[in-house]
């Protein structure tokens, strides 16, 4: 029953009030919908951004530490003969080993190369040689060794391949 502050509206205009509230609930809800799906997009575009500078961070001081892994290599490979079976000689030659191990729990591998055909897009060419009865293209030396992190290049191997003959 109405008061006398208060009019009596007409069912329909009721009808077209409520429908009226109805659609903004929904262009709302549909508005925090999005908002909600924009900001999880974000979120998880954020953590991705991070990991990838985590890893470029990484693969920097990886880079840094991969001279002293060459310098091992390099030494090892002019050992002299007397001294290969020397105890201090073996201690130091185990570093090299460990360094290895930290590479590959690191995801980090070095780059087969002996035998192959060149890849110039894991291989940087030093010295082109000529070798009879081998086709051209093969590498035949490593100079320096190449590493790949998760299946992307990280350093080229540095190698000596077979020239065409003249």
């Amino acid at each position: 029953m109405p008061t006398e502050d208060t009019e009596e509206l007409p069912l329909n205009e009721v009808e077209r009030s409520l429908e009226e509230c109805q659609k903004q609930r929904d262009e709302y809800l549909a508005g925090w919908q999005r908002a909600r799906a924009d900001f999880l997009n974000y979120k998880k575009e954020e953590i991705e951004r991070l990991k990838g500078f985590i890893n470029y961070a990484s693969e920097e001081t990886i880079l840094k530490v991969l001279p002293l892994l060459d310098n091992l290599y390099l030494a090892e490979k002019n050992l002299p003969e007397n001294l290969k079976n020397d105890d201090y000689v073996k201690g130091l030659l185990q570093t090299k080993t460990l360094f290895e191990n930290f590479l590959k729990e690191q995801g980090i591998a070095p780059i087969e190369v002996l035998g192959k055909k060149f890849d110039p897009n894991l291989h940087e060419v030093i010295e082109e040689v000529e070798v009879k009865d081998q086709e051209p293209g093969i590498i035949v030396e490593e100079i320096q060794k190449g590493y790949l992190i998760q299946e992307r290049l990280l350093r080229p191997a540095k190698v000596k391949i077979t020239k065409p003959e003249v």
